[in-house]
């Protein structure tokens, strides 16, 4: 038996993972916050993302702690002392596995709800919340807390100052056309997981040709550090190809941090990308978006029934994708899934932006 909504002064929510998962998981930390309403929210995530925090007002405090590398178990731990310490009145954890219950009844807090990892979670959890996982990731996660604040249809929603929005905009300065922002990368612990989403950087390269010579939008290019070799090679072939570069503004490093980044999707039109956490942020903008989704699944990564957000797909693929994560955990080495025509692509910019 969960106890009262007035007894709980301290929450202690858990999720591991990349900003992005972060990002889907923000509705059930909203959804928490306004559920036990003066009660201070503690949320332990990893850190790579620890960026979460500037993008919502209802996290109180973080804890960092890095489970992937050194001994786990040690650090472990740590964090289990750390928690108990902190006395929470009530933890909410994502993870699928009995370590997670276990770890939750090991801090000792008398509320701790999870999802059901078999039988054990049942008895050791004060509730055990069926994981589904054929479903979008942000639904998946708010099951932790739809028995408290029952609602469909939510989105993240992110908050961002508008001293953002004003310097996006006077970087950009577009004259009043519509903006399109490209970001092709994504994280290099992708990369190093074999986790491959790249689109081709011809492709790319002659997508932000055709825009630019179109002379109705301005074409921005971003990225961060970790896009640094994909940035260099679509330069690389836009330095030999003849368009309109009066049209095009290449943005590469300006953004230092994801405040930054959210600023430039939020006053772009329109943003244009692969399966990464600036999908997520546009989402959490409600922004125009059109995605490249190559092995990962459209339906568990994008709102359904909503034509801002779209998807684009490879169709003749369609026989072995998506792959990630239900039946493989690393790419394979074909890859057809990511020969998507950049001319669909093309198309469906402009029919989204309009």
């Amino acid at each position: 038996m969960l106890s009262h909504k007035s007894e709980i002064k301290r929450v202690l929510v858990i999720n591991f993972g990349g900003i992005g998962d972060q990002i889907l998981f923000l509705p059930t930390l909203k959804a928490i916050k306004e559920t036990y309403g003066d009660a201070s929210i503690t949320f332990i995530t990893e850190p790579r993302s620890k960026s979460i925090k500037d993008l919502v007002s209802y996290i109180d405090e973080m804890i960092i702690c890095d489970l992937k590398t050194g001994n786990k178990y040690i650090k472990a731990l740590k964090l289990l002392f750390q928690i108990r310490k902190g006395k929470y009145d009530i933890v909410f954890s994502c993870g699928g596995s009995q370590f997670v219950s276990i770890l939750l009844f090991l801090t000792g807090i008398k509320n701790r709800i999870g999802y059901n990892s078999g039988k054990l979670s049942e008895v050791i959890l004060t509730k055990a919340v069926k994981l589904n996982k054929q479903q979008y990731a942000v639904d998946m996660y708010y099951d932790l807390v739809r028995h408290l604040k029952p609602d469909d249809n939510i989105l993240p929603e992110i908050e961002l100052d508008e001293e953002y929005e004003n310097q996006a905009r006077e970087i950009i300065s577009a004259n009043g056309k519509p903006v399109i922002l490209i970001h092709p990368g994504v994280s290099q612990l992708s990369i190093q997981k074999n986790i491959i989403k790249f689109w081709g950087v011809k492709s790319w390269s002659d997508l932000i040709v055709d825009l630019s010579n179109d002379n109705k939008y301005k074409v921005v290019l971003s990225g961060g550090p970790d896009d640094k070799d994909i940035i260099a090679k679509i330069e690389a072939e836009l330095n030999i190809a003849d368009f309109n570069k009066d049209n095009y503004l290449n943005l590469y490093g300006q953004t230092k941090n994801i405040l930054q980044l959210a600023g430039l999707i939020k006053v772009s039109d329109l943003l244009v990308c692969v399966d990464s956490a600036p999908m997520h942020i546009a989402v959490g903008l409600n922004k125009k978006l059109v995605s490249l989704f190559g092995p990962t699944d459209e339906k568990k990564l994008l709102p359904a029934n909503n034509n801002n957000f779209v998807a684009v797909i490879n169709k003749d693929s369609s026989n072995c994708r998506p792959c990630l994560w239900d039946k493989r955990q690393a790419s394979c080495e074909s890859l057809d899934c990511l020969n998507i025509n950049y001319l669909d692509v093309l198309q469906q910019i402009i029919s989204t932006l309009y």
